[in-house]
């Protein structure tokens, strides 16, 4: 298996990759809509691949691919950091080590890129993605607190 850049022909199959991982996010309370978002995603993708953001691992076809950055912000901080947008391998590769593959070289860029601390997001509920970062080192930074209100939209016996 080899972890290289992908092409800008291959920024289609990796929207579609993209949207499979979002579609399963959903079973872990993710509010991201995948389908509607493709093109968003899409247009997000070809500027990783431009800036050498993004990864796959491939033998004979794509296998996963993991999306990275330096932090972009306004604020002052007292390390530089970087991102890991998204990481996601084929159910059907998974356990093989492409997850653990891709992490380790998106980590290596950064850090040869000057960032001193990774950072990225799981869903709470996804408690296998939890457990994949741990192993690798990585723990809770920061907490996102979510409540639903009652609107116009939905009143709180939806819930």
């Amino acid at each position: 298996m080899d972890i290289e850049p992908p092409t800008t022909d291959e920024v289609d199959e990796l929207a579609d990759l993209w949207v499979a991982l979002a579609r399963d996010q959903r079973r872990y309370g993710s509010r991201l809509l995948a389908p509607e978002n493709r093109d968003h995603i899409r247009d997000s993708i070809a500027h990783h691949v431009v800036a050498g953001g993004i990864l796959v691992a491939r033998d004979t076809e794509i296998v996963g691919f993991v999306m990275f950055a330096p932090e972009a912000g306004q604020y002052e901080q007292d390390a530089v950091r970087g991102v890991v947008q998204n990481i996601y391998v084929r159910p059907d590769r998974r356990g093989e080590g492409v997850g653990s593959a891709l992490l380790e070289r998106a980590e290596s860029m950064l850090a040869s890129g000057g960032i001193e601390v990774v950072t990225l997001d799981a869903m709470a509920e996804n408690e296998a993605a939890r457990r994949f970062y741990r192993r690798h080192g990585y723990d809770v930074h920061r907490v996102e607190l979510e409540k639903r209100v009652e609107n116009d939209n939905n009143s709180k016996e939806e819930t």
